[in-house]
This record gives structure tokens, sequence and C-alpha cells, in this order.
């Protein structure tokens, strides 16, 4: 049987030519930086927020990921266990990201933190252009009606990530819980 002339007798890629690849972008890291987007917005739509330039101008970071504010396990454990966490004033800034308009984080905030003493930030990531850059992003639609964030935590050090807590089924508590982060109270 005669080879097909097109047939190519090489495997190698010429010189200059384009190649193309459907690698998905590795969930972020331990040595990575944030990704450098004004994506996400704090108290009303004009106020972005762009962590990455924030993440170089101060020492330490926590960034907290929740799939949705206002929700059982985000309200009444994820951020209440930071908020109370001895370690937390270590962190210059200290932030939660969910996939939520700006209202919504907004008002959350302030349930979470009424007087407003904790100095913990409510991000809104109203596209989810930021979780998807961290490769956070999951199909949430049959619970919270389309995509949302992991529930995660990630401690940046000068400008680079430091530890990663991802939970393995996207919305559980296992590994993201500030005992598991921060260490014990």
């Amino acid at each position: 049987m005669a080879a097909h002339p097109l047939a190519s007798k090489s495997s190698a890629i010429p010189s200059g030519a384009r190649t193309f690849t459907t690698t998905r972008r590795a969930l972020i890291k331990v040595g990575d930086t944030l990704p450098d987007t004004d994506a996400l917005m704090e108290n009303t739509p004009g106020q972005r927020v762009n962590l990455a330039e924030e993440a170089q101008r101060v020492n330490n970071m926590l960034l907290i990921g929740v799939p949705a504010a206002f929700s059982p396990a985000c309200s009444g454990q994820h951020v209440p266990g930071y908020a109370t966490h001895p370690r937390l004033g270590e962190f210059e800034t200290v932030g939660v990201v969910s996939v939520n308009d700006v209202f919504v984080m907004k008002a959350w905030g302030e349930t979470q933190d009424p007087a407003g003493d904790l100095g913990i930030r409510f991000f809104a990531d109203p596209t989810g252009k930021f979780t998807k850059m961290m490769d956070m992003a999951f199909d949430g639609s049959s619970i919270f009606g389309g995509d949302r964030s992991k529930r995660y935590a990630v401690v940046i050090e000068q400008g680079k990530v430091k530890s990663v807590a991802v939970e393995p089924d996207n919305t559980g508590t296992s590994v993201s819980l500030a005992e598991k982060v921060l260490g014990a109270k």
C-alpha cells in the first residue's frame, strides 16, 4: 500500500510554523504571581482593584475564595474562621473573592464585619475573569446558576504565592479553613 502523497515522513515541526495547544493553564501554584487584571471591584463598580499590583506593594496578603456570598458554609464557617483567627493581623491585606456583583459583596461584607474593624476586604469578580485567570472557576450551574469560584485560600508574600489550599470538591471545607491554612487557634 503506497503512502498518501501528503503524508509526512517526519513529525518535526518546520521552523517558523505555528503550533497550537489545548493545554489549560495550570492552577495557580507556589511561586506564581497573581493575575494582572483590574477585573475585581470593591464597594462600587467604579472602584477597580488589581491584586497583582497590590501584592507587589505589601509584604503579605491572604486571599480567601468562596463559591457564594451569603451561603451557609461561606457565611457561617469559612470567612468567620479567618475573621476570628489570631494570625489574621499578620497580613497587610486580607481579601475575600467571589463571583458575585459588587453590591452583593458589599452587603455581605457589612454582615460579616458590621463594625468594619476586622480589615477584611470583600472583592466582587462579576464576570469571573480574575477567578478564571487563577484557574479557580468551576461550573456551579446546578446550585449557583453559573460559573463560580472554588473554595480556596492563597497566602502571598512579597508578590509571590507562598501556599495554595483548594477544596478538592470545589465547595467543601476540608483544606481551606483558617485552622488548616494558618494553624490551630
